[in-house]
This record gives C-alpha cells, sequence and structure tokens, in this order.
C-alpha cells in the first residue's frame, strides 16, 4: 500500500473481513484504524468478522473529499470494488 497509507493525511480504506466481505471507512490512521477493527472495537460491522485484511487504501486532500469518495465506493457492487483493489494492486507492482 505504500505511500498511499501514511499517517496525518485523510484516506479511504478498504477492509476484507474474514468471512470475505469488505468494509470501507476513513480514517487519518489507516495502521491504528486496522488495529481497532482486529480488537473489535472498531464499526459494529466487522466486530465478529475479524480479522480482518487491508486490501486498499487511497489518499483524499481534504476529510470532505474522503467522506464523498468513501460514499461513491460503498455505491459499488461488490465486483466493481474487487476491481479497484486489483488495479491499485496493479499500480504498486
Amino acid at each position: 500500500m505504500g505511500d498511499a497509507c501514511r499517517s496525518g493525511v485523510w484516506q479511504v480504506y478498504i477492509i476484507e473481513c474474514r468471512d470475505g466481505s469488505l468494509y470501507t471507512g476513513v480514517t487519518r490512521d489507516v495502521i491504528r484504524r486496522l488495529a481497532q477493527h482486529n480488537a473489535g472495537r472498531a464499526a459494529r460491522y466487522t466486530r465478529g468478522r475479524g480479522p480482518v485484511t487491508l486490501r486498499f487504501c487511497e489518499h483524499c486532500a481534504t476529510h470532505a473529499g474522503a467522506l464523498k469518495r468513501e460514499w461513491s465506493i460503498k455505491r459499488l457492487t461488490r465486483d466493481a470494488k474487487l476491481a479497484l483493489i486489483a488495479s491499485a494492486d496493479r499500480r504498486t507492482d
């Protein structure tokens, strides 16, 4: 995930839960937030579905921009989310 997941800037992330489902959120510190999800202290949706794995992370200039991007990702189909993850993986290779 590299530079896109540095802390201190707003980021949109997608995690994959143990059951294969995908969860999208925003944060300024993806590593801390991932630890919270895995400890069961984050989103209600991910409780009991851990451990979770970070699959996608994208930098956003502002909190409002991150929230808009999160909303647009949440509206995607599962297949479209997987394609987004795959395209990000290809860019980092």
